[in-house]
C-alpha cells in the first residue's frame, strides 16, 4: 500500500488504542492505513461532499478496510467525543480547520488529542490555537512531492497564551533536522522578500517593521541551531 511521507508523519503521531476521526478524508487513504496497522480501537472519516467520501468507500473497500465508518457532514457535526478521542484535519487551509475546530464543543476537552495539517495558513491557525487555549505539544515538517508542510499536534488547555510572529511562522519546528531547517528557510525567505519590496516603495512602515523583524528572528533561529544558516 503506497503512503505518502505526509500520511506517514500524520499516522506516526496517532498513539495506538486510539479512536480515531479523518476530518475531510477524501480518498479515505489514512484511515485505510491506520486500519490496516491494527493500532486504533476504532475510524471514522467525514467529508463534506458526497463524491469523494464515494471515492473513500471504495478505496477503503479495495484495502480491506470497511471496518471503518464514514459520515457525511460538515467538519465534526456528525462526531461526538464518545466517537473520537482523536481527531485529524488534514489538506485543508488553516483558517477552514480553525472554524471546523471553533464549531465542535466536545474538543475543548483535554483528553482530546487534535493532529493538524493545514495546506495553507498555518500562521493564522497557530495563533487560533494560542487565542483560544489549544497547546501544540509537537510540531514538525515534511517534505513531500517537494512541498513542505507542518504537522501539528496539540490539546485543548484551557488557556490562551501569547504567541509572537516568529512561533506563529514557524511553530514549534527546529532547523535540527532538514525538513524543518527548509521549512524555516522557506519562511525566512518569504519575510526577507516582503521586507525587501516594502522598503522598496516605502509604504506601509508597520508592515515593513515586523517583515524585518521576522526576517531576522528567523535567522537567528537558523544561526543558534549550529547550521550553515541561510
Amino acid at each position: 500500500m503506497s503512503f505518502s511521507k505526509r500520511l506517514e508523519l500524520i499516522s506516526s503521531m496517532v498513539q495506538s488504542g486510539s479512536k480515531v476521526c479523518d476530518v475531510g478524508t477524501d480518498h479515505g487513504y489514512l484511515p485505510a492505513f491506520l486500519y490496516k496497522m491494527g493500532k486504533c480501537e476504532s475510524i471514522c472519516a467525514t467529508d463534506i461532499r458526497k463524491k469523494p467520501l464515494d471515492r473513500a468507500k471504495k478505496n477503503l473497500e479495495a484495502f480491506n478496510a470497511s471496518g471503518v465508518e464514514l459520515y457525511l457532514c460538515d467538519g465534526l457535526d456528525a462526531i461526538s467525543r464518545e466517537m473520537a478521542d482523536t481527531v485529524i484535519i488534514a489538506g485543508i487551509g488553516g483558517e477552514v480547520i480553525s472554524g471546523i475546530i471553533e464549531r465542535a464543543g466536545f474538543l475543548k476537552d483535554f483528553t482530546v488529542t487534535l493532529i493538524l495539517q493545514p495546506t495553507t495558513g498555518a500562521d493564522r491557525l497557530r495563533q487560533y490555537l494560542a487565542d483560544n487555549g489549544f497547546v501544540v505539544v509537537c510540531e514538525k515538517a515534511i517534505e513531500d512531492n517537494r512541498k513542505l508542510y507542518s504537522v501539528m499536534k496539540c490539546h485543548f488547555g484551557g488557556v490562551a497564551y501569547p504567541i509572537d510572529d516568529v512561533r506563529k511562522t514557524v511553530g514549534l519546528i527546529t532547523p535540527c533536522y532538514d525538513d524543518g531547517r527548509e521549512y524555516i528557510k522557506k519562511q525566512y525567505n518569504i519575510a526577507k522578500k516582503r521586507a525587501d519590496e516594502l522598503k522598496d516603495t516605502g509604504k506601509n512602515t508597520e508592515c515593513y517593521i515586523k517583515s524585518r523583524a521576522i526576517e531576522y528572528g528567523l535567522k537567528k533561529l537558523l544561526d543558534t541551531e549550529g547550521n550553515n544558516g541561510v
